[in-house]
């Protein structure tokens, strides 16, 4: 795989290469890409596969080879400290609770010694305590060269570093971010690079589809509304209209985020249009931004904090207009209730050809590497979604020995998952693999409310420990998992992928059903219906590829090692009972299959 990989950046070429589990994919990539001497962007899934290619694997191999390499760490820009919002935070009259003024006091402390201003280092203060948005900044707030902290800047440090590095480490949210914004011409967060690695490819497109679309949100307006407040009272007392403006604002998203009702959802933009509530309320929202916009202008001319306001209230009505005004048949326009807030939301309906012209504008060699890209041993799924027509592509199997590692227990006699009585009668087809197992296992689900109905009928009919995605933050979860050696693990999509627990303790995969998305979804039914109407079939093109791919991802967290043993259950008759159940079939590892318990007995019993 190094290979095939050196000889690509070598001949400029793009390669879709797909390793599975055990191969030693970052080894493979990390190698020949620092001998090459070449500029070299590496971008993984998530925030934590970032840390740990920079924190463990570069410096292994920076002890193995001789030739010396710069390596940078960059992030997206609310992971950095801005000392100029934490002094505005703990300079203003607004009040904040007990606990919030102690964690502004920690970081006060922090602020003083950090290297980095990285906020994943920060130990007093979790990264997802809401108080961070008051010490760190986003595109809205950031008073770029005008600010008085620039020259001590953390983000602007980073991106230095990054600049000068040889191996830049960056996420898919931070590489689409730049991409994104280089389209509109202003802020070119990553520098040109000579190769582009996309590490975990399989989520790049809907990273990608995410930021090609525009968002608006009830957070954006309110946190809009207090970022003006802020200004007011330190600098502009004198315009009372633009604080009635910012108080007037968040009433009205207040009043919106009602009429959109309790129930937690994806939404389609219908719903929306056949609401004359809601539809009142957007007008308000709209109407009320528009005043203090206005105000914000007339304002903008005192401080480059109330300009910078203005700047973001003239974005954020742009962008809410065109959300609202969008009747062109190229985007999917939807929305998403929170708890608390609401987004609103206009996505392309295709991002091939926008990825195809933007790899284009940057000859750069592209290289795509995960477990899974493959459907049925085919790359087609993959390089369609990303318009990669001249891509070389290869793939190297897992060195494990799965006939002898695992067993594939698919049980006779399953309900269709449709079956209102689905969950309850695999429960107690799982039970008996559980007890073989003595727990050790992660039990999968396609939805939070069949995880919920599972952890009511399993509490009281299992004696080992029950954790449940949701009760605690998925780091606390694995580690009470790895910990217990015993548990069973309740989880959906987050722990399908990106975990990783070698050994005794992860013995048992559970999966209730095969993972095709919700067909309510709004953004898959545009996506589906747009299809159709070009001829194409969008359930063979399109679920069914994405649906084998989720599989994959999940039965990937069984077996991470060379001497890990485990029995992976689906408990959907489809796999057996149509024909596209082979195409499932097809993908997953050359395990051994079984029909019968006592298999799974055995194989059990059989731990040395």
């Amino acid at each position: 795989m190094a290979e095939a990989i050196a000889r690509a950046i070598d001949s400029n070429q793009h390669l879709i290469a797909e390793a599975g589990t055990g191969t030693g994919k970052t080894f493979a990539y990390l190698v020949p890409a620092i001998l090459s001497g070449k500029k070299v962007i590496i971008s993984t899934g998530t925030k934590n596969l970032q840390d740990q290619l920079f924190t463990k694997d570069l410096p292994v191999i920076r002890k193995a080879i001789k030739q010396p390499f710069m390596v940078a760490l960059l992030k997206g820009r609310s992971n950095y400290l801005c000392t100029y919002r934490l002094q505005n935070a703990l300079n203003s009259t607004f009040g904040f609770s007990k606990e919030e003024a102690l964690s502004l006091a920690k970081i006060k402390s922090w602020a003083k010694c950090t290297q980095t201003g990285d906020i994943s280092e920060m130990p007093d203060v979790t990264e997802t305590d809401p108080v961070w948005y008051q010490a760190t900044s986003s595109i809205d707030n950031c008073l770029g060269q005008e600010c008085k902290d620039y020259a001590e800047c953390f983000l602007v440090k980073a991106r230095k570093k990054a600049l000068e590095a040889e191996i830049l480490v960056v996420n898919h949210h931070l590489l689409c971010a730049d991409w994104s914004i280089r389209d509109s011409g202003f802020g070119e967060l990553l520098p040109d690079a000579e190769v582009v690695i996309i590490d975990e490819a399989h989520q790049l497109a809907d990273t990608a589809s995410n930021f090609l679309g525009i968002n608006v949100s009830a957070k954006q307006f309110n946190d809009l509304a207090a970022d003006t407040l802020l200004e007011y009272f330190k600098d502009a007392t004198d315009m009372p209209a633009l604080r009635t403006a910012c108080e007037d604002l968040e009433y009205e998203v207040k009043d919106l985020r009602l009429a959109f009702g309790v129930e937690l959802k994806r939404g389609d933009w219908q719903e929306i249009e056949t609401n004359p509530k809601i539809t009142a309320g957007l007008n308000a929202v709209k109407e009320q931004l528009q005043r203090l916009t206005e105000q914000l202008e007339l304002a903008s001319v005192k401080t480059k904090g109330l300009e910078s306001c203005f700047k973001r209230a003239d974005e954020l009505m742009q962008h809410t207009k065109i959300i609202l005004g969008d009747t062109s048949g190229k985007w999917i326009r939807w929305y998403e209730i929170h708890k608390k807030t609401f987004t609103l939301s206009r996505t392309p309906l295709d991002i091939a050809a926008e990825f195809h012209t933007f790899m284009q504008r940057h000859q750069a060699a592209w290289i795509f590497t995960s477990a899974t890209l493959m459907v049925a041993h085919k790359f087609d799924h993959f390089a369609n979604n990303l318009g990669l027509a001249n891509a070389v592509s290869a793939s190297w199997g897992s060195p494990f020995d799965y006939a002898k590692q695992s067993l594939f227990y698919h049980p006779k006699g399953l309900p269709q998952p449709n079956d209102p009585e689905f969950i309850p009668t695999i429960i107690n087809f799982a039970l008996p693999v559980l007890q073989a197992s003595k727990g050790r296992a992660f039990f999968l689900f396609t939805s939070h409310r069949a995880l919920k109905q599972a952890e009511a009928l399993l509490k009281d009919k299992i004696n080992y420990p029950l954790l449940v995605q949701g009760n605690r933050s998925k780091a606390k979860l694995l580690d009470e998992f790895k910990a217990a050696g015993n548990a069973v693990l309740l989880g959906t999509s987050s722990f399908w992928e990106g975990v990783d627990v070698r050994g005794e303790a992860l013995s048992c995969v559970i999966i209730d059903k095969l993972p095709f998305s919700s067909p309510g979804d709004p953004v898959l039914k545009a996506r589906l219906s747009a299809m159709e109407q070009q001829g194409r079939n969008p359930f063979f093109e399109y679920q069914l590829p994405a649906a084998v791919t989720a599989l994959r991802q999940g039965i990937g967290r069984l077996i991470r090692d060379s001497t890990d043993r485990g029995v992976l259950m689906v408990c959907d008759p489809r796999l057996l009972k149509r024909a596209y159940g082979q195409v499932f079939l097809d993908s997953v590892p050359p395990m051994k299959r079984t029909r019968d318990i006592e298999e799974v007995r055995v194989f059990f019993q059989q731990e040395s």
